[in-house]
């Protein structure tokens, strides 16, 4: 199991709810007071105070509901709310409606706003606006469509200021995602910094000697050196290149910009997306050089997994047919609505005919290794061939019909 450790917490959202637990339990308070300074002049006090009853046991019973937004659940919200409109509508069924005319409290008072206010933590405005509606349209029934103008007073005040924080907690919560990314990036960094210094003392400069001193002996010991300096070219661009997976993720938008280091895995299921980057990076070496721009290029695990593959196919085309001492350049464009690899090496070309003939005989490396490959991803594969100049290969691959396929 993947070993976690919290690395930073900073959250606007949490005193919030820490402060809606409080509010609940101090309004709930208050609630009872009123009625008790008041029970005599109800009509059906037992009413009143079966309500009241019930609420300071709910409100009791569900202080941990009210703790962070993950326990906070749809289905708790809905008996919040609905607790608290019961209680407005029960007022004239207890109270005179007298006292309800001339701007009397209901049952639940300002506890009421409490079941509003976790809508807004919960969800945002959208929610709260939803919640704030329905304790609203409950306040204006008890007073026969017909309410006085410190009702409209109250209920515009709790709409206007619900919505106003669930604005402010949306605004919060996409602030701190991009606070913890931006933990998540300087951590990466730090990592691969140290990574890099490890291997450049270490690793790499072993494959340097490697490479000079089989070069000094010469026969056999030659052909070792120059693999060495391959894989030395090769593990120097993946070290620049900063081609490392992430080891840290924000989750518990609740709790803020939450950091975690985890042990990172490499991508096996077909679920999800991945760095076409990471499966390109590989094949650099000496004779191949990758050109990749700065940010991910994300794409379905199957969709990359196809067109690295495509990759390599050209790769072994370059290796087979335009010789040992051709080169090779690869270069990744991400586009937005499509992701475009160019493969081109400086061989002898292609001579026209050529690929048509060698499908003809059942050499199919071109025909399926490559434009097959695209043909399923909804993309498609171009080769440009110029005897004397070399070839060039472009891979182009939609994001759309390769986010349904």
């Amino acid at each position: 199991m993947a070993k976690r450790e919290r690395v930073v917490r900073m959250s606007v959202e949490q005193p919030l709810w820490r402060a809606l637990t409080a509010y609940r339990l101090l309004t709930m308070v208050y609630a009872v007071l009123l009625f008790a300074s008041a029970y005599k002049r109800f009509d059906r006090p037992a009413v009143a105070i079966g309500y009241l009853a019930a609420l300071a046991v709910w409100t009791l019973a569900t202080s941990s509901k009210v703790t962070n937004a993950a326990s906070c659940t749809k289905r708790f919200l809905c008996a919040d709310l609905t607790v608290a409109v019961v209680g407005i509508l029960l007022t004239p069924v207890a109270d005179t409606q007298q006292r309800i005319a001339g701007g009397g409290p209901t049952l639940p008072t300002i506890w009421t706003a409490g079941a509003v206010l976790a809508f807004a933590l919960k969800g945002g405005w959208r929610w709260a606006g939803f919640a704030s509606t329905f304790v609203a349209v409950a306040n204006i029934a008890i007073h026969g469509g017909d309410p006085t103008r410190d009702t409209l007073h109250n209920v515009l005040l709790v709409w206007v200021a619900s919505i106003a924080i669930g604005y402010v907690v949306e605004v919060a919560r996409a602030s701190e995602a991009t606070l913890a990314r931006a933990l998540e990036i300087e951590a990466a960094t730090r990592e691969r910094e140290r990574l890099a210094r490890d291997i450049h003392d270490g690793v790499l400069q072993v494959l340097a000697m490697v490479q000079r001193r089989g070069t000094e002996l010469g026969g056999e010991a030659a052909e070792l050196g120059r693999m060495a300096g391959e894989q030395e070219v090769a593990l120097r661009t993946l070290v620049s290149s900063g081609l490392v997976h992430p080891s840290r993720i924000s989750r518990d938008e609740s709790l803020g910009a939450l950091v975690d280091s985890y042990e990172v895995e490499e991508p096996g299921a077909d679920d999800g997306d991945v760095d076409l980057r990471t499966l390109l990076a590989p094949h650099a070496g000496s004779r191949v050089s990758f050109a990749e721009p700065g940010t991910p290029v994300e794409l379905p695990v199957p969709a990359a997994k196809e067109l690295a593959a495509a990759v390599g196919a050209a790769l072994d085309n370059v290796r087979k047919h335009a010789g040992e001492g051709a080169r090779a350049w690869i270069l990744v464009e991400d586009w937005g609505d499509e992701v475009i690899v160019t493969v081109r090496d400086d061989g002898p070309g292609i001579p026209a005919g050529r690929l048509d003939q060698a499908e003809g005989e059942g050499r199919m490396g071109v025909a399926l290794s490559i434009r097959g490959r695209l043909r399923d991803l909804g993309g498609s594969a171009e080769l440009v061939s110029v005897p004397g100049q070399g070839t060039e290969v472009e891979l182009k691959v939609p994001r759309g019909r390769t986010d349904k396929r």
